[in-house]
């Protein structure tokens, strides 16, 4: 037998990857049944007839920082070079419903994100943006409530109806208390806000996605990609349900729900895993959670490429990783994208890098031929076992969480919490032991000089300019209107009816976010974690 440079070859998943893959690999395989056509059940192969030869993905790339005014000049920056989706990234207070004067804001006003306190910094946000022809995503949770509400009565000063506006909120907050930690009530009355967002949105603003179902977040946090998908759809599975309980239509809402996944460096695997979620999904909700709308059962996502495959070391070759990532996802099917920078392990993207990382998308669109054809790699065997492999897994992890009593009850036992730390760590293992191999980093490292690009930093005036207009809005609007306004919200929350318009009554005099995610701690509480 040949030598072979390893033992053994395995995704990041663990599974095995054979030498070579042949018919034999794919006994009992169905066509018709496995794969069907592309934009009919299961949707194996995409979810539209005719994928990208229609219209290329969205090329949404994620920016904000500082303040409101210098995120917009980011944004106009990257819709003049071609970008057609914007995505807005917040900074820690505005996710954890502080204001920027908030003694726990202090060194974290626009840092990882744009600010947000008011309706004032809404407008500046998107000043000289079009709400009623660009898509917009907010990747927000705890608060998304309100940051849709300061979005809806932006779109009411400029006179554009909520029905014309097409965007997405995150508003995923149960892999927050597994992943990432911007949560700030209990689980259940955090599913409360999310259920009334759905039932308002699909009266109020029908073509708003109304939550976007994050794996990303689970993803960066050490889990695999089989965990990636499991965990995603437990949340998923949590969220239909508790909407259902409140006597929503499961056809009324889950056609606007939309899922966010990350492309990690695995090519193979990356590509089964998107071909795998979309037959998932179209499986769980026609057969287990009782859709019967075709809209229902298409899992529409957007990817990002993976942060923390990103290393400081040789950042340029992060250009390289990006590329390979983002060509996964256009071969698995996404229908929306962002691109990392290269000098995202060291700070914000600079606007170089910002544009590097958008002309990555471009040149996969419109240069490689890659979306010239629907499911390219379809029917391949390798694919389709790794397809199969990754259903099978993913179906396995759920039946144990539904043993366990669904995703909530998963989250208290902290079993979520514990599969991916060990993942993290088995992970963190392999670098260091070179079992996995990172180019520039614990291989073929030559030493370290000077970064080959210059780095990007906000001012630090801009903490004291935001705290400073913050206090301008507080002391020049109706004090005893705003009083009045967060009673009433408070009022609606002990009542039981959908706080959304609340919220929004709220917002139009100027009330804070802070002071309405105030109002709400109050009534919900605050949650910490248990740490057993």
């Amino acid at each position: 037998m040949s030598k072979t440079r390893k033992d053994k070859f395995t995704t990041h998943s663990g599974n095995e990857v054979k030498t070579i893959y042949s018919h034999e690999d794919r006994s009992g395989f169905d066509p018709a049944q496995d794969l069907g056509k592309p934009g009919e059940f299961p949707f194996t192969r995409g979810i539209y007839p005719n994928m990208y030869r229609g219209k290329f993905w969205t090329m949404r790339q994620y920016a904000g920082f500082g303040s409101a005014k210098e995120s917009n000049q980011r944004y106009r920056y990257l819709l003049e070079q071609g970008q057609t989706g914007l995505s807005v990234a917040f900074d820690l207070p505005t996710q954890l419903g502080l204001d920027s004067d908030h003694p726990q804001s202090q060194g974290e006003v626009g840092k990882v994100g744009v600010a947000i306190d008011t309706i004032e910094d809404m407008e500046d946000l998107f000043a000289g943006i079009p709400l009623d022809s660009v898509s917009v995503s907010m990747t927000i949770n705890a608060t998304a409530a309100v940051i849709l509400a300061m979005y809806l009565v932006l779109a009411e000063r400029r006179g554009i109806a909520w029905s014309q506006l097409n965007g997405t909120i995150q508003n995923d907050v149960l892999k927050e208390y597994v992943a990432r930690g911007t949560y700030i009530y209990p689980p259940q009355p955090s599913l409360r806000i999310i259920t009334d967002i759905l039932g308002f949105c699909h009266k109020e603003v029908p073509n708003w996605n109304t939550m976007s179902i994050s794996g990303y977040h689970i993803r960066e946090a050490g889990a695999t990609a089989v965990q990636e998908l499991a965990f995603t759809f437990a949340n998923a599975l949590a969220y239909v349900q508790a909407a259902q309980e409140t006597g929503l239509d499961v056809d009324a809402f889950a056609p606007r729900l939309s899922f966010f996944l990350a492309s990690h460096n695995h090519f193979l695997e990356e590509v089964a895993k998107f071909r795998a979620a979309r037959r998932i999904w179209a499986k769980l909700m026609r057969d287990r959670l009782g859709a019967t709308d075709p809209k229902s059962w298409k899992f529409r996502f957007h990817t990002q490429t993976s942060g923390m495959t990103l290393v400081a070391q040789e950042p340029d070759n992060n250009v390289v990783r990006v590329a390979l990532q983002a060509l996964a996802s256009i071969l698995g099917g996404t229908q929306s994208l962002h691109t990392n920078s290269r000098d995202e392990a060291l700070a914000l993207p600079s606007e170089e890098s910002a544009h590097i990382a958008l002309r990555t998308q471009q040149v996969i669109a419109y240069e490689s031929g890659a979306a010239d054809t629907v499911d390219p790699l379809g029917g391949a065997y390798c694919i389709e076992s790794l397809t199969d492999q990754i259903e099978e897994q993913v179906m396995s992890y759920l039946q144990k969480i539904q043993d366990m009593g669904g995703a909530l009850k998963a989250i208290d036992k902290g079993f979520i919490q514990k599969e991916i730390q060990d993942s993290a760590y088995e992970y963190q293992k392999q670098i260091e032991t070179k079992e996995r191999l990172i180019v520039g980093a614990n291989i073929l490292n030559q030493g370290q000089g000077k970064t080959p690009f210059e780095l990007y930093y906000p001012p630090e005036i801009i903490e004291k300019d935001q705290v400073a207009h913050l206090f301008d809005l507080k002391t020049s609007r109706d004090k005893q209107t705003v009083d009045e306004r967060l009673n009433a919200l408070g009022t609606v929350l002990q009542s039981g009816k959908n706080v959304m318009p609340a919220i929004v009554a709220a917002v139009r005099i100027k009330a804070t976010l802070g002071e309405i995610s105030d109002v709400m701690r109050d009534v919900f509480g605050t949650y910490t974690e248990n740490i057993n």
